[in-house]
């Protein structure tokens, strides 16, 4: 019995896949692609070799590819192609005022046909700027993207002279996630696996394990937050993931998911609906607040509560950061008022005296 040769890579059909197709400017027939693509001649049973062919179709086409299937009259399958005009970028070229500017296009395999977008300099400044924003949101893979989508426009266009070296960049005084811990929860959210890392609580400046479930990121606040389900508290938190470290995904099992998203959790509005007193990862507490008046400030901020039966003038929040939710209702000077739970009631009082103390102790006075 002869071996089996080496098998080939995925990559390499796929390259192979896509060179065939682009190469014909008909649709290509399944007979006609299995001669054009050694990975699928080489593949003895016709079932194995139609199996092959779909996988690499829709994996593909997951990444964007057009490959179309193309139907006669009767609704029967002729072929495959790929429109170049929708897998190729446009020829880019810069419009100075005064010139129309004409891209110099290959004439060759259908290139020419290709359309062309022209950029004037302020656009392609606004575009040079944006890339440079997302630089600075704190993904490393976004940061990547950008540099390599700035790089493609480069071939084509002046990008550094719209923008010059010395234009000022924003560094924030803040620290930022590990590279690693983007990437193997960007691996966990793909494959619904769960993730345990050590996370540091800053209520109780203590760092603990935690294992969760996670079902999204968002950014909020310059800062990265992994909504995930706590296995051990069973409830949805906010884990910050710059207070994250050792993140280890579940390796059992890897390519069954671990969990379900349930199908009515929505991520942006989830992270819409967050406030700084809301993104902690403790445990919620519900705190019925009173506005004792009725000022444009307050009532902005009631609208953020929910109603209390009977009661118009209070307002119910639910809270996981009480030290930040106190702070915020003392930012009103007394037209939100905390009225239950008592804890909060007394961390509230307590905080105001301290206040009122550092004040006295600078010489304010205060009627």
């Amino acid at each position: 019995m002869t071996p089996a040769g080496p098998r080939t890579p995925k990559i390499q059909r796929w390259i192979d896949l896509l060179a065939a197709l682009l190469v014909h400017r008909y649709p290509m027939s399944f007979e006609e692609l299995i001669a054009a693509v050694p990975a699928y001649e080489a593949t003895a049973k016709k079932e194995a070799r139609r199996r092959m062919f779909e996988r690499d179709k829709d994996e593909l086409r997951a990444f964007g590819v057009p490959i179309e299937t193309r139907l006669n009259e009767a609704d029967e399958v002729v072929g495959y192609a790929v429109d170049r005009r929708r897998f190729y970028l446009p020829y880019l070229t810069l419009q100075l005022p005064g010139r129309t500017v004409t891209p110099r296009k290959v004439a060759r395999e259908g290139y020419r046909d290709l359309a062309a977008l022209a950029f004037d300099a302020d656009e392609l400044g606004a575009v040079a700027d944006a890339a440079a924003l997302v630089r600075q949101v704190g993904d490393p893979l976004l940061a990547e993207s950008a540099e390599s989508a700035m790089r493609k426009l480069a071939l084509d266009m002046p990008v550094d002279a719209v923008r010059a070296e010395s234009d000022p960049r924003v560094v924030r005084p803040r620290r930022e996630p590990a590279p690693e811990v983007f990437d193997r929860l960007a691996d966990a959210l793909e494959r619904r696996k769960r993730v345990a890392f050590d996370y540091h609580t800053m209520g109780r400046d203590e760092a603990r394990r935690r294992d969760v479930e996670p079902w999204g990121l968002f950014f909020l606040g310059q800062h990265w937050y992994l909504a995930a389900r706590d296995v051990d508290a069973e409830g949805l938190r906010n884990f910050r993931l710059s207070r994250m470290q050792d993140v280890e995904v579940n390796s059992m099992r890897s390519q069954s998911p671990d969990f379900e998203i349930p199908a009515d959790f929505r991520l942006r509005e989830h992270a819409r609906s967050r406030e700084a007193w809301a993104l902690g990862d403790g445990g919620e507490l519900s705190a019925v607040v009173a506005m004792r008046h009725d000022t444009g400030a307050a009532q902005a901020a009631a609208r953020l509560g929910a109603p209390v039966e009977g009661h118009p003038d209070r307002r119910r929040f639910e809270v996981r950061r009480m030290d930040v939710f106190v702070r915020w209702l003392l930012s009103f000077a007394g037209d939100l008022r905390p009225v239950e739970p008592a804890e909060l009631v007394d961390a509230y009082d307590r905080v105001a005296r301290q206040a009122l103390a550092l004040y006295d102790g600078r010489g304010g006075h205060h009627g």
